[in-house]
């Protein structure tokens, strides 16, 4: 058995898989610190802003893509196994990772939140091995590790003391990991045959609608300001359709495996936003994990895994 990596000319292809996924995960980063700041400090609950911000967001991307394709967007219904797979999307990937990671944000933080999410590198890399029959090469599997161990510095500061959670935030978090695991395998299929406007859009619509009929949009609580509303405006705009699209988008040029490493740079934004933000302390142990990012999207920028 050959594990052998084979280095590559970058293609720009690969450029733009790579450019994506870091913009949609910074994205993501940004937004989930956002979320943070609306549900300890503005009173929101994560019920409400996951429908709001799958059924605007859903509606907003489905209507884009009319436009550009027309009648292309309905046919995806016409197909019964598009159909269904495009609902177990929406339920199982779109909305249960949104859900789970804003849950996991309300019972603990950004930050641990994001440390149990980033689990998934590692679930996507054991499955793919496991359906391969393969092991990991040596350097992906050094690139996991150093992607986990920079997650971990980021949001930590290094010290495991600093993870003192409620058992429902470590629940939340590693039900987010399977979450996103699931999210970024799935839709391969679909991607290719219609793209990500369609796929997307469909996904957030059909997920915002069955959340619905738990939590319906117009059941609000939390504190309306300049500043919830301008957070709310980001995280549906930057932090949900362009994220996500870009997101999946990038699947289509780079591996399953890679996207979920590179996307390990949403710490790293949420980091740094906090940093500038909420006054976060950053100290050696956030810059040596930003180090361990720079130096996983190094990696997977030069090295292709067979």
């Amino acid at each position: 058995m050959n594990n052998n990596d084979t280095l590559v000319a970058i293609s720009p292809s690969r450029n733009k898989g790579i450019a994506l996924v870091l913009t949609g995960a910074a994205l993501w980063g940004v937004s989930g610190t956002a979320a943070q700041y609306l549900f300890h400090q503005q009173g929101f609950s994560p019920e409400w802003l996951t429908v709001v911000r799958l059924l605007l967001s859903g509606i907003i991307l489905l209507g884009v893509a009319y436009k550009n394709e027309r009648l292309k967007v309905f046919e995806i219904w016409k197909t019964k196994n598009d159909a269904l797979q495009i609902i177990l999307f929406a339920i199982l990937g779109m909305l249960a990772v949104q859900y789970t990671y804003f849950a996991a944000i309300e019972h603990g933080n950004a930050a641990t939140a994001t440390v149990l999410q980033y689990l998934a590198p590692a679930l996507i890399t054991c499955y793919l091995a496991i359906r391969s029959k393969r092991f990991p090469s040596i350097t992906v599997s050094v690139a996991v590790i150093i992607a986990i161990l920079g997650t971990f510095l980021l949001v930590t500061g290094g010290s495991i003391r600093t993870l003192s959670i409620s058992g429902w935030a470590v629940f939340w978090g590693v039900t987010s990991a399977f979450a996103l695991a699931f999210y970024t395998l799935q839709p391969f299929k679909l991607l290719s045959r219609w793209g990500s406007m369609i796929v997307v859009g469909w996904g957030m619509l059909i997920g915002g609608i069955c959340f619905s009929m738990i939590h319906p949009p117009w059941a609000f609580e939390g504190k309306w300001t300049l500043s919830s509303f301008s957070a709310v405006l980001f995280i549906i705009i930057f932090g949900t359709i362009i994220a996500f699209y870009f997101y999946l988008e990038s699947t289509k040029f780079i591996s399953a495996s890679e996207v979920s490493l590179l996307a390990s740079v949403e710490p790293l934004s949420a980091t740094l936003i906090s940093v500038f933000w909420l006054n976060v302390t950053f100290g050696f142990a956030e810059w040596l994990g930003t180090l361990c990012i720079i130096s996983t999207i190094t990696i997977l920028s030069i090295v292709k895994n067979k």
